[in-house]
């Protein structure tokens, strides 16, 4: 076979919903899963705890689709994953995944389609683009699908801005949190979250952490999802005392998202939430720019 025999991919991890920007916008973070997809004789993972060392891994599900999108058999590989995002706690580790899969194979089977047209074929796997589109893009992403495409928005975020995350050490399917939200919600409700989501990228742009805190209201997802998630209420209680008001979970949850202008934010939330049970890791993050890329 022509062409190289072997592709490593790093992928960020990324934050969705933003609170109001539910299922719409998602931002990527200096967080990374790095894989490497070795052309061989049979499908194979090193790197990942045995019950995801099948078919139906991520990882290998978006390579796959990509080939069948070329009417072409998805050759079998070696798939070594090197993860950083953690599993189940709302920090986009599927669409880590699917994104590293269909870059791969754009590679290796020389397609050489851009990351628009990846994006479109690997949609149908996740859903939804929220996730997707920051992973591969990179930034701050706003996106929508008719069906057949996604139409996608990169917004820029003023470099003022601190972002801090945390997760406990407890997981939270997407499908337990999506599972106990509403069929539909009251009129009020939607607009309440169309107005603020409207102004989000003006505020992640201006660093204006007033219109941000305002933005970072929502009454469509958190408020049912809170119970999920022991321990968010003090968190927010302590990051809110030490002057953090742009507060969110991060997609589905149990991962919490603080936005500030204190470069010292991280250390002093990390202290504060020692004592708490569910032993809360704490990170700084940056936003990531490139988003999926070929190493």
């Amino acid at each position: 076979m022509n062409g190289p025999r072997s592709v490593t991919v790093r992928v960020p991890g990324t934050s969705a919903n933003l609170a109001c920007g539910f299922d719409v916008i998602g931002c990527a973070w200096n967080l990374y899963n790095t894989l490497r997809y070795t052309l061989s004789d049979a499908l194979t993972f090193t790197g990942c705890d045995a019950a995801y060392r099948n078919a139906d891994n991520p990882a290998w599900q978006s390579f796959a689709a990509l080939y069948r999108c070329l009417g072409q058999t998805p050759p079998p590989v070696s798939i070594d994953i090197r993860a950083e995002v953690p599993v189940c706690r709302g920090l986009g580790s599927s669409a880590a995944l699917l994104a590293a899969g269909v870059m791969a194979a754009n590679v290796l089977s020389g397609a050489k389609l851009s990351k628009a047209e990846l994006l479109d074929v690997v949609l149908p796997l996740e859903g939804h683009p929220d996730n997707l589109a920051p992973a591969l893009l990179g930034g701050l992403v706003s996106s929508l699908s008719d069906g057949e495409h996604v139409y996608t928005s990169v917004c820029p975020i003023h470099p003022s801005l601190r972002f801090t995350v945390l997760w406990p050490d407890y997981v939270l399917p997407t499908s337990a949190a999506r599972a106990v939200l509403p069929e539909s919600v009251p009129f009020r409700d939607a607009v309440f979250n169309l107005s603020r989501l409207a102004l989000l990228p003006k505020a992640f742009a201006g660093g204006d952490l007033k219109l941000l805190s305002l933005c970072m209201e929502d009454r469509l997802h958190q408020s049912y999802r809170r119970p999920l998630i022991p321990g968010m209420d003090e968190v927010q209680a302590l990051a809110a005392s030490l002057g953090c008001r742009a507060f969110c979970i991060s997609g589905a949850g149990p991962s919490l998202l603080c936005v500030t202008d204190d470069p010292a934010f991280t250390d002093k939330l990390a202290e504060a939430v020692r004592p708490l049970p569910q032993n809360w890791t704490v990170r700084a993050l940056t936003p990531d720019a490139s988003g999926a890329v070929i190493l």
